[in-house]
């Protein structure tokens, strides 16, 4: 549908960005690959697959080039300056306003280098982000998980079911972190993807004992939506497990952890604790009561805090 001069004013004013640029695209009348064509007559080299995005708000440009290619679009388009940039400022500001401060990576796990690695190979950076591991662009609303505890005293699965919000266009995956107790193989360890989403890459580090899988989205979220997916990890070739620890890199949102006994490995007492920090003091310590019938416990975090919570048990 061709648009109007007055609605590319009004939403050069209020934007979002993708649809001023979709506007603005519509109202010149400029085909993508004649827009292009104009940019590399400037200098500026940019594909039709990034214009295409950029006016559906599947991703945003954020390198340098991108944003000098933004820059042109204003001349090439004819419009006012800084026009799109301050768009694009704008929203920018609006994300970093809304996600929570980080805590990096190294402070939440012992194997955070093997971890890092693992991240690197996956092309994300190791420090703020998902509520476990890197900053995919995304921090968590919600979190529940449910542990269980095999007949032998081993962690046999984990299942998750995890809703997040997205602080910046374009996320379409989440990466989870798994690591298991003394012992654990992560090469036999099995992902899966249960609701809302699927199994991508999939890397580990035998001797740390650490997995990170890449989770698929169904959908490309845009800055402030929310998703909810579910996912697990099924084990069980670890040693004997006393403790379920989840580390939060941002604060805020739900989180609850229910851990679920096998009737022939039944604990002697249970706790909660927090850290700050890996080596820090455990503290908040509370005894949680064992259900008689259904031989589980649980903890409930309203607002968590950067650092770690957990449970953990005596067999003796």
């Amino acid at each position: 549908m061709q648009r109007t001069e007055a609605e590319l004013a009004q939403v050069l004013h209020t934007g979002p960005f993708h649809l001023a640029l979709r506007t603005a695209f519509s109202v010149r009348g400029l085909p993508l690959q004649r827009v292009q064509h104009h940019l590399a007559h400037r200098g500026v080299k940019v594909g039709v697959t990034s214009l295409s995005y950029w006016q559906q708000g599947a991703r945003r440009p954020q390198r340098a080039e991108s944003l000098r290619a933004v820059k042109a679009l204003e001349e090439v388009l004819e419009l006012p300056g800084n026009s799109l940039l301050r768009l694009l400022g704008a929203e920018d500001a609006r994300a970093g306003a809304e996600r929570p401060a980080a805590r990096s990576y190294r402070s939440l796990m012992e194997a955070s280098g093997a971890v890092e690695r693992l991240l690197g190979a996956l092309e994300s950076p190791a420090d703020g982000g998902l509520e476990s591991p890197a900053d995919g662009g995304l921090h968590t609303v919600g979190h529940q998980e449910r542990v269980r505890i095999g007949s032998g005293r081993e962690l046999r699965r984990r299942d998750s079911q995890h809703v997040v919000r997205a602080h910046r266009d374009g996320i379409d995956r989440y990466l989870a972190v798994y690591r298991g107790d003394p012992g654990s193989d992560p090469a036999r360890v099995v992902v899966a993807a249960r609701e809302n989403c699927r199994t991508g890459r999939v890397r580990w580090d035998r001797e740390a004992g650490v997995l990170v899988a890449e989770l698929l989205f169904d959908t490309r979220l845009r800055a402030g939506e929310t998703y909810l997916f579910g996912y697990g990890f099924d084990d069980g070739t670890g040693g004997p497990c006393g403790e379920y620890v989840r580390g939060f890199s941002f604060g805020g949102g739900q989180y609850v952890l229910q851990v679920h006994f096998d009737e022939y490995a039944l604990p002697v007492r249970c706790r909660r604790f927090a850290q700050a920090s890996v080596g820090a003091p455990r503290g908040g310590r509370t005894d949680l009561t064992l259900t008689g019938r259904h031989r589980t416990v649980h903890l409930v975090e309203q607002g968590v805090r950067p650092g770690l919570v957990g449970i953990d048990w005596d067999w003796e």
